[in-house]
């Protein structure tokens, strides 16, 4: 993981800064007032008249300190305190989506390997196409302008009300929750539509091998065989697949956060890329790769666990 890190942080910083623009653009562009050594100054001051390695190299020895260094915006507080105000909304509704897309996807695609052809399945075939097919952000202004604007039923925009300071304790947990049920749903939008057909696939391979029809010919019941025999086996590409959907979800908060203005990560990337902000956008792309090495690796431990063979060996 450690050597995948540094590959990823390097790729990462070499093609941020190989975009146009630097961060003080913004400041000297729209001046024209700022003169030519004036705008050294500042390229100076944030060190971009240097090498690109030799700013890689500092960047990476702050690293090692667990030290992002300070945001390039007018504010200058620091890159791991800016993440850490938004990082746990961000994994709160990642894993909200993923608890979603698992309690719904694995019980629909078992259902419709078992009842093969029937209408259930038919039915759950066409509204995956409808979920591949669906754009994210069309989806989740759809949902805005029925749900929030013309209903009024749900509201549209950040975690909390205006009078949240105002509501008890049950309130306040369900002002929130309110908020987080377009946002989380969007998420998991795509991702219920692609479980739900691995999940199918899988079952239906599954129940073809001879020991399911053995278990059969001993006489255990339906629900045994399938939720036993069957369904254990069939799991195993869906923890893979599930280890890997990790980098999606991250990078789909960026839009649904956006679009709802969330204060997570992704809306703080979003941010920071606008105003070419080097140390926060490298900042929250090393919290991501973790976050998706971490997932890679609790996928490899739930293969593990559901895979008798692979923990004897």
């Amino acid at each position: 993981m450690v050597p995948l890190l540094l590959g990823i942080t390097l790729v990462s910083f070499v093609v941020i800064h190989l975009a146009p623009g630097e961060p003080t653009d913004l400041q000297t562009q729209l001046n024209p007032e700022i003169s030519a050594e004036l705008q050294q100054r500042l390229r100076a001051q944030y060190d971009l008249d240097r090498p690109l390695l030799v700013q890689y190299g500092k960047w990476l020895g702050r690293l090692v300190r667990l030290d992002f260094g300070d945001s390039f915006s007018q504010d200058r507080r620091p890159v791991t305190a800016k993440i850490a105000e938004r990082l746990p909304i961000t994994i709160l509704i990642n894993v909200l989506s993923i608890s979603l897309i698992l309690a719904v996807a694995v019980p629909v695609g078992i259902l419709a390997a078992v009842r093969r052809n029937s209408p259930f399945d038919r039915l759950t075939t066409l509204l995956v196409f409808i979920g591949f097919a669906t754009p994210s952000f069309w989806l989740a202004l759809l949902l805005m302008d029925l749900l929030g604007v013309r209903y009024g039923l749900l509201p549209v925009v950040g975690l909390k009300s205006l009078g949240y300071d105002y509501l008890s304790f049950p309130g306040r947990v369900l002002d929130i929750l309110r908020h987080l049920v377009l946002p989380v749903f969007v998420s998991a939008f795509g991702g219920l539509a692609g479980f739900s057909r691995y999940m199918r696939a899988n079952m239906l391979e599954v129940i073809r091998q001879d020991y399911i029809l053995t278990a059969r010919a001993k006489g255990l019941t339906e629900r045994r065989v399938i939720g036993h025999h069957a369904l254990r086996n069939a799991l195993l590409p869906v923890i893979t697949i599930l280890g890997l959907s990790v980098p999606g979800l991250i990078g789909g908060s960026v839009i649904f956060e956006t679009i709802f203005a969330i204060p997570g990560m992704g809306k703080l990337f979003y941010d920071g890329v606008m105003m070419r902000d080097y140390p926060l956008i490298m900042g929250i792309l090393v919290i991501g790769a973790i976050l998706t090495l971490i997932g890679n690796l609790l996928a490899d431990l739930g293969y593990a666990l559901a895979d008798p063979r692979i923990r004897r060996g």
